[in-house]
């Protein structure tokens, strides 16, 4: 049974989804009037009626409907890489992740959702108006129990110690190098999300320095193209989405 408070979302006829709080009030759409009250008799898969009978469809929404339905801000690292980073750095439960270059916090959620509530995040961003909204979009996915967001330039340094991962959306990720070797523990994975090949070229002069701290990098790209299936038509869509950023990934020795 729905209660009160619960997090619902709404799939209409034409597969529009809305991410709605179930409480007593009504809810407009260009199909008619929702009395959101009605959801807290019924369950997860069953369906609400509109005053001109349109039927929604009453689904509980998962971390990817959060994502998609959280306020923007500055661009957010695409799930296509964010779940590369789970798998490449064994992202898990309990996890002690420092994070930098908040932005909206899109990162932030989904890594918060995978450390689970024994696991822990610090986010260092420099723009109070990205804090501010970071801070806003993990209170509303539910997450302050296990995200610190701290306003400071990580470029300084790190206060944190025996860290788990050390993941970076900034410019300069080779500034971070020498902070992460002493915050990172044995195993621990350094990330670093770069929109250029300039960029990854400078993080690896740097890591040359430090070599004897961390295993070979790696450095991938990941490009996701659908496909078009149609009964006389099997093919690749025209369209794909391609790149977004390079994600380097240093392991701590």
């Amino acid at each position: 049974m729905i209660n009160e408070g619960d997090r619902v979302l709404l799939i209409d006829p034409r597969g529009k989804r809305y991410l709605i709080t179930a409480r007593d009030r009504e809810f407009h759409t260009d199909l008619g009037v929702l009395k959101l009250g009605e959801l807290l008799e019924k369950d997860f898969g069953d369906v609400i009626l509109t005053h001109k009978g349109e039927k929604f469809k009453i689904i509980k929404p998962n971390i990817r409907d959060m994502i998609d339905k959280m306020k923007r801000g500055p661009q957010i690292v695409h799930p296509k890489d964010a779940g590369i980073i789970v798998s490449y750095a064994g992202i898990s439960q309990g996890d002690f992740i420092i994070e930098a270059g908040v932005g909206s916090g899109a990162l932030t959620i989904f890594l918060a959702n995978i450390i689970g509530p024994r696991g822990r995040i610090v986010g260092y961003e420099i723009r109070e108006d990205f804090a501010e909204l970071a801070w806003e979009n993990i209170k509303w996915a539910g997450f302050d129990d296990r995200v610190e967001i701290k306003l400071k330039n990580i470029y300084e340094g790190i206060d944190e110690e025996n860290v788990s991962h050390v993941i970076l959306d900034l410019p300069q990720p080779e500034n971070v190098v020498e902070h992460a070797v002493k915050a990172l523990r044995p195993g621990g994975y350094f990330v670093a999300y770069t929109p250029c090949i300039n960029q990854v070229s400078r993080l690896y002069e740097k890591l040359r320095e430090f070599r004897e701290h961390f295993m070979r990098p790696k450095t991938v790209e990941v490009l996701v193209r659908e496909q078009e299936i149609k009964r006389d038509c099997l093919r690749p869509k025209t369209r794909m989405l391609a790149h977004t950023g390079y994600i380097t990934f240093i392991r701590k020795l």
